[in-house]
């Protein structure tokens, strides 16, 4: 649970450094920017161990948790989009940080839901071994 809102927010609080004003270099924007994209696909993956865990298999408080978290910074960043005094590449970035949380979140709830009511797998069986006499290998043959 905590896991998936801390990566999105180091996702995005990344992305947000990497285009906020001060004296970055390209490089460092460049640096960040892509940075921020890597912390996106373990996000994407942390989403995905988090929907498809077998060990739940009815929806939790935890999905709950994870599916509010991913909503309520949805919500920060559609505010920050919409907030005139700020920069227009902060707002542009608080944009796609809008679509993608709202994505994760969608993501996670379909992900999740088909899991719940996915049937489990069911174990196989191991296929039984001869019981063999160890002593009637080793003596020698005539």
């Amino acid at each position: 649970m905590g896991t998936v809102s801390g990566l999105a927010l180091m996702a995005g609080a990344t992305a947000m450094v990497a285009v906020s004003g001060g004296h970055h270099s390209i490089f460092a924007v460049l640096l960040l920017g892509l940075l921020a994209l890597v912390m996106s696909h373990a996000l994407v993956v942390e989403i995905q161990r988090q929907a498809r865990r077998r060990s739940q298999i009815v929806w939790y408080r935890t999905d709950t948790v994870n599916t509010i978290l991913l909503g309520c910074w949805a919500l920060i960043a559609v505010a920050t989009t919409t907030t005139p005094l700020l920069a227009l590449p902060i707002r542009i970035v608080s944009a796609l940080l809008a679509a993608g949380y709202t994505a994760a979140c969608i993501y996670f709830v379909v992900e999740r839901r088909r899991a719940v009511t996915s049937p489990a797998p069911r174990p196989t069986l191991a296929p039984a071994v001869e019981a063999r006499d160890p002593l009637a290998d080793s003596t020698p043959s005539v």
